[in-house]
Parts: structure tokens; sequence; C-alpha cells
């Protein structure tokens, strides 16, 4: 049985994947923390998905297989690729795919030949399936910023980056396929009129 608690954290500090101890409010685990926040927040857009009805399992499908993918680039953060010779077979076992980023492409094109023309500026709304994804968007975005450098230090693959890049554009994109879906208006943006003077 695997015990929930180690206490080997207690003293502030926690392990890498390739046994470095750092701690706790180390870079690489802000990154870790942002994409563990965002995997949360996937759940639970998940779950409010699950009201477009059984002709959209595939995008539930979707879902999980990028909270799947978001587990394996956690792992990928917490083994930097510069750790040394002595660490090969872990950086190889954390290698992350570059094909999972050409599966969101396609997935956000698939969405666009059916969504109707963006013209205007949304602001996050069209339901709470579409509004909960709008949210997933911004962490998604955070945790991109935190990743910035590490991608500047090669502590991680150039596509593992890009993989967070293009994670914002599907959640986008899929925020608006969820207020179609469910009939929900998404709210245009409208400048501030401007005072009579």
């Amino acid at each position: 049985m695997i015990k929930i608690y180690t206490k080997t954290g207690d003293k502030g500090q926690t392990s890498l994947y390739t046994g470095e101890r750092l701690d706790k409010n180390h870079h690489i685990f802000e990154c870790l923390g942002s994409i563990d926040e965002l995997n949360a927040h996937l759940g639970l857009s998940r779950e409010y998905c699950l009201s477009l009805g059984q002709d959209e399992e595939p995008k539930l499908a979707q879902l999980e297989e990028i909270q799947a993918r978001l587990i394996d680039l956690g792992s990928h953060v917490a083994t930097p690729r510069t750790s040394g010779e002595d660490q090969e077979k872990k950086i190889a076992h954390t290698a992350f795919d570059e094909a999972n980023v050409a599966n969101l492409e396609k997935w956000i094109d698939e969405m666009d030949l059916v969504l109707p023309q963006l013209k205007n500026f949304i602001l996050p709304s069209g339901g709470l399936a579409s509004a909960n994804l709008h949210v997933a968007r911004t962490v998604c975005r955070r945790a991109e910023r935190n990743l910035i450098p590490l991608y500047k230090e090669e502590h991680i693959d150039a596509h593992a980056y890009k993989y967070v890049n293009r994670l914002s554009d599907y959640l986008f994109t899929l925020a608006r396929y969820c207020a179609m879906k469910e009939g929900k208006p998404e709210t245009i943006y409208k400048k501030a009129k401007q005072a009579a003077e």
C-alpha cells in the first residue's frame, strides 16, 4: 500500500524524479503546481461537459487524454533534460512525444470547421462548460509563462513547451464549441462608450 503522507517534505523540501532535493518554492515546483492546477480545472470542465450528451463523448475522451498527458508533462518537467549522463534512463523515460502537439492541432482544426467565424473579441461566457474551459485556458496561459525559463535554459524540450502553448488554443476553441452545442450565446466584448464632453 502506498501511504499518502511520507513526512519527507516537512522541512520545506521535496525531490525531483532525479532524486535532487529542492525547496518547495523552487521555480520547477511552481511550474509543476500550475500544471497540476490546470489538470484539476480540466477535471471540473470535463464534468460540466457531460451535459453535452453522448454525441460528444469524443470531446470527453480528448479531455481525459489531455489530463493524462499533463501528468506526462509534469514528469518531464520534474526530470530536467540537463540532469547529466547518470540520469539518461530517467530522461528517456520521461520524454514528451511531439505527436501530442499534432493531436491538439488536429482537434482544433476539426472544431474550427463547424464553428461560426469569430468576428469580435468575446468575454468568457457561453454556459457552465464553456466558462469553466475559459478558466482552464487562463491557468494554461500561466503555466506556459511559468515554463519559459525552463524552456530557455533547455531544462525541457521545445515540444513540451509548445504543447502548453497549443493547449490554450485548444481550450479556447473547445469553450466556443461547447457554447455552440449547448445553444448558449457568447458575450461579445463592447468598448466603453465615450463620455459626452
